[in-house]
Formats: structure tokens, C-alpha cells, sequence
């Protein structure tokens, strides 16, 4: 990636010779950043805690729940196969994001990666999706967690409601979901080192609780219940939304909307994908990591495939303790298998771990969402000011707080319901924009020192690339149009704000790269 010397900036902040929408900002200058007083994050984490955080991150109330009821309603025992798709869509991203954080370990994750590679107005759209990921699943989360808490209350044969006001509608205080973010909000404030600890811990308790929910249900598993693998396609009833409700895919090619069989499978693996999300968020505590060469992509693969394993083996237990159509539809999770074989006792169990669970997911996602605002304040596309780093913490904590209340104010408020699935959308199309940044900075960069090579290029990034298009593709009609309105406010501010403001078109020597 040639360099050219600084111009004049025009008057709308940009390098005045070409459009600020493509600059792209060198690997060296992004480097030399992390080092800026005032804006440098403290080195405290190793493999193994990156490796703690993204299990933490991934494994939440979805492994109780989410096998369950996507085999009763979707895929059938065959939910191991979706189980296994969509963790061959994390794996061929997970090694595009090793690569780019071992080579590039600088706080933002895909954000940072685009601004090296694909210019500045692509890192801004991933950025600014990125902030929709994180923000709104830690929303939507901490709404479980609280939904979780009144649980285990009922299960010990108390009662607790957790809101003010009826529970789901918009204004209700959920009051539970605002104390855990504020309480995980103070933890990281603290120190990304003792919240990492802390993380550990619950993270420890709440694979106990799997491994055993596990163990136990092998006991009750039979071999029929498996039989059939793959149920016959059924048409799926219509939804309030027609075709909105339809997966985009066969809204395209005009395939009926169905359940069950092959398309069921691969519907299937883009429901279950949203138990996978969150490895990705170790990429943004890079430029928090020792080795950064050398853990990444430790913590990275280790992560994934310790909750691919848990998975798999979690979806081929539930439904060969219970038959998929008897699971129980919608409502169906592990307790109601347990509970359909009269086992009561691990609906107790299961109620606990996934608070656990919960809690620790909100508390990494917490961390991404502070980690690439920071980035992306430091480079001047948001306000510089909130990129200060506290001297005693070595923390962002005026962006970690903001964070904290902005989610609390979400997940307070609001019924998140309707927005999960755009998690996934934006996830997978962050997943994208990567694996297409890898086959850019190898053209443009390949005197890079890299601690993790993808192997194959350009043939595994481009299947990573088709793999996650294709789950896009199967999500709901109505998650794109949210998804498309997202991205039209992302560009509004961009164009009277980031681009504007933007450090690298404000004429610093070895802060602008040649356009392409």
C-alpha cells in the first residue's frame, strides 16, 4: 500500500486531491496510534483469557434453548447438520480475522481492518454495524438475563417480577436488565484485567452446568428418536408479514415457504448461527493482548472450537432424549426436554447456568461495543474527545460508561424482540467485508509480518465469503429492510460528521494513503 505525501485538506475535511470515501489509513500509522498518549490501551491479556472471553461471549442461554427449539421447528435431529454449517462459516471467517488481528492488532476488529484495506467510508458501514451488533445483542441479552433471574426465582418456588409495568411493551422499566449492564459497566471500567478474571470464573460455573446438563442426558438418549434424520419438507404457515416473514432466499427464487428437509437445514443454520456470534469479539481486544501474534489466533480458534463441540453435542442430546415434535415448538429448550422425561431437578440446574451464561455474554459484548467506538473516536469519525484513556485503569471509561448507559437505556425501555435477528445480518456482513480484506491487504501488503497465514488464498477467504452471503440470504425479509434503514442513517452521519472530521484527512504526514 503506497504512501503519498500529505496534501491540503479540502474544506470538508478530506485530502482536497481525491475522495475521502476510499483513503484508506497504512498498517504503520494505525500501529503508531496505539501508542499515542492519552489514547494507548494497557497490555494485560493472554491466550487464555481471550480464549475465556470468547466462550464467554458465545456461550449463553442459546445452548439451552436454541438446539431445542430450532430442531422442533425448523431442522429436526438434522439441527446437528446446521450445527455444523454454520461453524464452518465462523471457522473460514475466524481465519480471516486471526490473520488481520495478528498482523494488525489494533482495538476495532473489522473496523480497523476495512480502514487498512477497503477505505475509509467501508470501515465507517462496518463500524457503524458493528455498533448495531454489539450494542443492540447486549440489549437484547440483558433482557434475557432478566427474564432468566425471574425464572430461577420461580423454580425455588418464589416470585419475582423483574419490570415495572407490563413486561414487553414499550415503557415498561425493566429494571434487572438495567442493573446487571450497570453493574458489568462499572467491572469494565475498572480494569479489563479483573473484569477478564471475573469472566473466568462465571464462565468456569456455567460449562460445569453444560458439561452436566450433557452427561445426564446421555442417559436418557435413544436411537429412534433420531429416526427420521432429515423430516419431510413442510409448508410453513403464513405469516402477519407475507413474505417480509419469508427467508429473503426464497422470496428471490420463488420457492414456497417450507420447514423440515433441506431447506429447513440450511434455514436451520442461519438460526442457530446466532449462537455462534460473538468470536469475532476477541479481534477487538487486540491491542489489549500481550503476543498479540501469537495468542490471537489461539484465543480465536480455541474459542470456536470449544463451543462447536459443546454445541454438536448438546443438539444430538436433546433430541435424541425427546422427539423433535414432541420438544415442545417455540418454547422448547433443554428444561422442557428434561422436564417431558420427568427429570425436574435440571430445569433448576439449567435455570442457573443460564444466568450465568447470560451474564458473561453481556459483559465481552459490553467490551467489544466500548473497544471499536474507541477506535473509531481515535481516528476522529466520532468525537475524539471520548477516545481519552483513564491513566490509572488504562481503560476508555468515559466510552465504557457511555456504552453502559446507552445500552441500559435499550434494554430498560424497549422490547427488543423484533431486532434479534439483526444481530446475525450484521454479524455475517461484517464476516464478509473481512474475508474480502484478507485477499486486499495479501495484493497491497504482502511484506507484512503475519502471525497467522489463512492458508489456501484466495480460495478459503472466497468461501468464507460465499458461505456467509448464503446464510444472509436465508434471514427474514423484514431483518434486511431494518438492516438497509440502519445503514442509510450510518451514511448520513458519515457524510456530515466522520467524513468531515476524520484524523487521517486533516493533512498529518503518514496519515494519508494513496486512494485507490
Amino acid at each position: 500500500m503506497s504512501q503519498t505525501a500529505a496534501r491540503k485538506p479540502g474544506r470538508d475535511g478530506s485530502d482536497g486531491a481525491s475522495s475521502s470515501w476510499f483513503r484508506t489509513k497504512s498498517i504503520e500509522q494505525s500501529l503508531q496510534d496505539t501508542e499515542a498518549e492519552g489514547h494507548k490501551l494497557k497490555k494485560t491479556l493472554t491466550a487464555w483469557d481471550l480464549m475465556v472471553f470468547g466462550v464467554a461471549v458465545v456461550v449463553g442461554a442459546g445452548i439451552f434453548t436454541t438446539a431445542a427449539r430450532t430442531a422442533s421447528t425448523t431442522a429436526g435431529p438434522a439441527v446437528t447438520v446446521s450445527f455444523v454449517i454454520a461453524a464452518i462459516a465462523c471457522g473460514l471467517a475466524a481465519m480471516c480475522y486471526a490473520e488481520f488481528a495478528s498482523t494488525v492488532p489494533v482495538a476495532g476488529s473489522a473496523y480497523t481492518f476495512s480502514y487498512a484495506t477497503l477505505g475509509e467510508f467501508v470501515a465507517w458501514i462496518i463500524g457503524w454495524d458493528l455498533v448495531l451488533e454489539l450494542a443492540l445483542g447486549a440489549a437484547v441479552v440483558a433482557k434475557g438475563w432478566s427474564t432468566y433471574l425471574g425464572n430461577l426465582f420461580t423454580e425455588f418456588g418464589s416470585a419475582m417480577s423483574t419490570s415495572i409495568g407490563t413486561a414487553g411493551e414499550f415503557g415498561a422499566f425493566d429494571w434487572a436488565a438495567v442493573l446487571i449492564i450497570a453493574v458489568l459497566t462499572v467491572l469494565l471500567a475498572l480494569g479489563t484485567k479483573l473484569s477478564s478474571r471475573v469472566n473466568m470464573i462465571i464462565t468456569s460455573i456455567k460449562i460445569a452446568v453444560v458439561l452436566l446438563v450433557i452427561v445426564v442426558g446421555f442417559f436418557y438418549f435413544k436411537a429412534s428418536n433420531l429416526v427420521p434424520f432429515v423430516p419431510p419438507s413442510q409448508p410453513a404457515a403464513g405469516g402477519v408479514g407475507g413474505k417480509l416473514d419469508q427467508p429473503l432466499l426464497q422470496v428471490l427464487i420463488g420457492v414456497a415457504p417450507s420447514h423440515f428437509g433441506t431447506f429447513g437445514i440450511l434455514a436451520a443454520a442461519s438460526l442457530v448461527f446466532f449462537a455462534f456470534i460473538g468470536f469475532d469479539v476477541v479481534a477487538t481486544a487486540a491491542e489489549e493482548t500481550k503476543n498479540p501474534q501469537k495468542d490471537l489466533p489461539r484465543g480465536i480458534f480455541g474459542s470456536l472450537a470449544i463451543v462447536t463441540v459443546l454445541y454438536v453435542l448438546v443438539s444430538i442430546v436433546v433430541t435424541g432424549m425427546v422427539r423433535y415434535d414432541q420438544l415442545g415448538g417455540e418454547k422448547a429448550s433443554l428444561a422442557t426436554a428434561f422436564s417431558a422425561l420427568g427429570v425436574g431437578w435440571a430445569a433448576k440446574v439449567i435455570a442457573f447456568g443460564a444466568l450465568a451464561g447470560l451474564t458473561t455474554v453481556v459483559m465481552v459484548l459490553l467490551l467489544g461495543q466500548s473497544r471499536v467506538i474507541f477506535a473509531m473516536a481515535r481516528d476522529g469519525l466520532l468525537p475524539r474527545g471520548m477516545s481519552k484513556v483513564n491513566a490509572r485503569t488504562g481503560t476508555p471509561v468515559k466510552i465504557t460508561v457511555g456504552v453502559g448507559a446507552a445500552v441500559a437505556l435499550i434494554a430498560g425501555f424497549v422490547p427488543t424482540k423484533d431486532l434479534e435477528e439483526m444481530v446475525n445480518v450484521g454479524t455475517l456482513f461484517a464476516f464478509v467485508l473481512v474475508s474480502i480484506g484478507v485477499l486486499v491487504l495479501r495484493k497491497n501488503r504482502p511484506d507484512l509480518e503475519r502471525g497467522y497465514r489463512v492458508p489456501w488464498v484466495p480460495v478459503l477467504p472466497i468461501a468464507s465469503v460465499i458461505f456467509c452471503v448464503w446464510l444472509m440470504l436465508n434471514l427474514v425479509t423484514f431483518t434486511w429492510i431494518r438492516f438497509g434503514i440502519w445503514m442509510l442513517v450510518g451514511v448520513v452521519v458519515y457524510v456530515f460528521y466522520g467524513r468531515r472530521h476524520a484524523m487521517i484527512g486533516k493533512g498529518t504526514p503518514g496519515n494519508i494513503s494513496q486512494a485507490r
